[in-house]
């Protein structure tokens, strides 16, 4: 995928864009699977960051994660 393949947030600032980038992050459903938590520990990303791409989740009906635990409770077979 190419940079214009992605669709994440406009405002997000070009040190926040390369961390996502070098981190392999380009679509907004990539963070379904992470908790804020989680991307705030990312070099590069800060609270204006993880405020955008929870609005940009927010806007397709999405959200992050909640946490590690609810992650590994809906894991396949972990019935």
């Amino acid at each position: 995928m190419t940079n214009n393949d992605s669709d994440l947030p406009e405002g997000l600032a070009a040190p926040a864009r390369r961390a996502l980038a070098q981190a392999g992050f380009i679509r907004i459903q990539q963070f379904t699977d992470l908790t804020e938590a989680e991307v705030s520990q990312l070099h590069g990303i800060g609270r204006k960051a993880v405020d955008l791409i929870r609005l940009a989740l927010a806007a397709k009906g999405l959200t992050f994660a909640r946490s590690p635990a609810t992650r590994r409770s809906h894991a396949p077979g972990s019935r």
